[in-house]
């Protein structure tokens, strides 16, 4: 029952954690990036009666007036706003570091300023880098293969200091790939899934040896809550992983068995990593998670697959999907 902002409300994760706190009773200020046309992202799907319940504000991360003012009134935050795509990092890094980076101590200065009762931040796996052990717990080394992972490492070790210096009451959620409804396509599941329900045999693909660990977008929402809810968490960098791993082969292999099993995978080599960039593996311990929260996984792969592939197939909802091109 506390008031809550979620920056990055409009987004793919974002969206479901706003639903997922409407449902726990909490009142919802939601953070979106100004733009020209009023849209609300995922949001704007959202029946009248939940929209009513959500406060909408406009503003930029980047803005530390603009969001300290988002953040009055509120005494949880959600920081989930973020550039994510790892192929447009190496083309625009700059805008990596000033929104992931600069954007995050803008959160923190506020929190901060604020008396804030708590700060959940949002890392991802792609910090740990290529696995050098497996499951990859949370004191795995930090490896900075990309320049999006980078500037989530320097966003996480802001938020740690902040903690340590001023004694701010953050948590650092470290979520692994999470999927679902809603997700981009710059994705790899959106990428498979579109390609196949707009009826390509040979789909487009991206190395298929890598490892992930796969995360339900619902299960992923609801760790980001427990993480909240638990005293324990307050300074912890926390997994939310579900301890097993898939390669990107098998992945597709299983989509195509619900959708088009005739359908064959080719490797595009403009949707290869660099070398050294490349994330070969990814598997992550939920240990601590488990042993701090109440938190467990209620989707395995394949439910959790099947309720993304219904999602796709309405009309209403794949329109805005280029199944044809490669988004970065």
């Amino acid at each position: 029952m506390k008031n809550i902002l979620v920056t990055g409300g409009a987004g793919f994760i974002g969206s479901h954690l706003v639903e997922a706190l409407l449902e726990e009773g909490c009142w919802v200020k939601a953070f979106l990036t100004y733009n020209s046309f009023n849209s609300w992202g995922w949001l704007n799907s959202f029946s009248k009666e939940k929209l009513e319940k959500i406060e909408l504000v406009h503003g930029d991360i980047r803005d530390p007036h603009g969001v300290e003012h988002a953040m009055e009134g509120c005494q949880v935050v959600f920081h989930l706003a973020a550039l994510i795509g790892i192929p447009f990092s190496y083309t625009s890094p700059d805008s990596y570091v000033d929104t992931n980076i600069k954007g995050t101590l803008n959160i923190l200065q506020g929190a901060r300023k604020l008396n804030y009762e708590k700060v959940i931040t949002t890392s991802t796996s792609e910090t740990y880098g290529t696995a050098l052990y497996v499951p990859i717990d949370e004191k795995h080394p930090l490896q900075g293969q990309s320049p999006y992972s980078a500037t989530k490492i320097g966003a996480d070790m802001l938020a740690e200091s902040f903690y340590r210096s001023f004694n701010l009451p953050v948590a650092i959620a470290r979520p692994f790939n999470t999927y679902g409804p809603r997700q981009s396509a710059r994705a790899v599941i959106p990428t498979i899934i579109t390609q196949l329900l707009a009826g390509i045999t040979e789909i487009k693909l991206g190395a298929l040896t890598p490892t992930r660990d796969f995360n339900f977008v619902k299960d992923t929402a609801h760790g980001f809550i427990e993480i909240a809810k638990s005293d324990q968490t307050i300074g912890e960098v926390i997994n939310i992983a579900t301890n097993l791993e898939i390669s990107i082969g098998d992945l597709a292999n299983e989509i195509l068995v619900q959708i088009n099993p005739k359908a064959k995978l080719v490797c595009d080599n403009e949707r290869l990593r660099p070398d050294k960039s490349e994330v070969n593996r990814l598997l992550g311990s939920n240990k601590k998670i488990i042993a701090l929260t109440d938190w467990k996984p209620k989707y395995d792969l394949k439910s959790g697959l099947t309720e993304t592939i219904e999602w796709f197939k309405k009309p209403e909802n794949i329109k805005g999907y280029k199944p044809g091109t490669y988004n970065t």
